[in-house]
């Protein structure tokens, strides 16, 4: 059973070369190859932290939105931690 989820994926551009639209695209890619349907996807912006973590003084957020089956959570997450460019991943299911 399909269910309706939210991702916040940080993405650290620094030194970087690529767009974030094709951060945005890879990412959405690697996604759908574990079985996520995306919706909207909208692109943030550059923030800044409220500390400097891990040598970062902000970066980029991306915002997904996308149905998939709640096994599938685990392989995205697994995926998306193997990119070492994704700082930070967070979902949440969205009821409704």
């Amino acid at each position: 059973m399909s269910r309706k989820y939210e991702a916040l994926i940080v993405v650290d551009t620094k030194g970087k070369e690529q767009s974030i639209q094709e951060f945005q695209d890879a990412i959405g890619k690697d996604m759908e190859s574990e079985g996520a349907k995306l919706g909207k996807v909208e692109a943030l912006g550059r923030k800044t932290f409220a500390y400097n973590a891990r040598k970062l003084d902000g970066a980029q957020y991306i915002n997904y939105f996308f149905e998939a089956d709640p096994s599938a959570i685990d392989g995205i997450k697994a995926k998306l931690a193997l990119n070492a460019d994704i700082y930070l991943q967070y979902y949440q299911r969205i009821d409704g």
